[in-house]
């Protein structure tokens, strides 16, 4: 009979502890590839937060020879990655803030070459651009064709409500499945192969 692995508690780096350690860390990035081309943490290998358990075997092989930093774009999405690693048996730390506050206390962001990856919106932007889109639509064709409509802007709404509430956002999700924001195939193996060469 086989035991589960003992949950670990994640730990959280400030970005200067981050960037003094940097060069001994191994950095997973789970947000999206196209917010992964808009900029990341040095070295860092781009495997989204949904391929996370596909990758369980290599970050556990990663974990075994050193630290590893989990970051996304505030710190929320690297968290819950932190909680599926820890409750993995898998030690990790997260960045407080994430990437943003990483740009926002001066430190470098690498930048891929404009012909590998076009930049693309952060998750959070697609969000707000969806959500505001979709309220405007359910408004318009309110007024215009019948007020039922109004009940789309009203359940976008009451989903913005109950992602605030619960710190999850369904509507980031469905966007994350997006073509744009799904890993190539050879990207996401390519950084499998990475966290096995540690």
């Amino acid at each position: 009979m086989t035991s589960s692995p003992t949950p670990i508690t994640p730990v959280t780096l400030a970005t200067g502890q981050a960037r003094t350690r940097l060069h001994e860390l191994t950095v997973i990035d789970v947000r999206t590839p196209a917010e992964y081309a808009s900029g990341h943490l040095p070295g860092a290998l781009n495997i989204p937060l949904d391929h996370v358990r596909r990758a369980l075997p290599e970050i556990r092989h990663a974990a075994e020879r050193g630290d590893v930093l989990v970051v996304c774009a505030s710190g929320a999405r690297s968290e819950n990655a932190c909680k599926l690693l820890s409750e993995q048996g898998i030690p990790t730390a997260t960045l407080a803030g994430g990437t943003g506050a990483w740009a926002a206390d001066g430190h470098d962001l690498h930048h891929p070459a404009a012909c590998d990856t076009r930049a693309g919106w952060s998750m959070e932007r697609q969000v707000r651009f969806t959500a505001g889109t979709v309220v405007l639509l359910g408004l318009s064709l309110g007024l215009l064709v019948h007020p039922a409509f109004q009940l789309l802007a009203a359940g976008i709404a009451g989903g913005l409500v109950y992602s605030a509430v619960t710190d999850t956002c369904g509507m980031a999700v469905v966007l994350g499945k997006l073509p744009h924001n799904r890993p190539r195939g050879a990207d996401l193996d390519a950084a499998r192969a990475a966290l096995r060469g540690r």
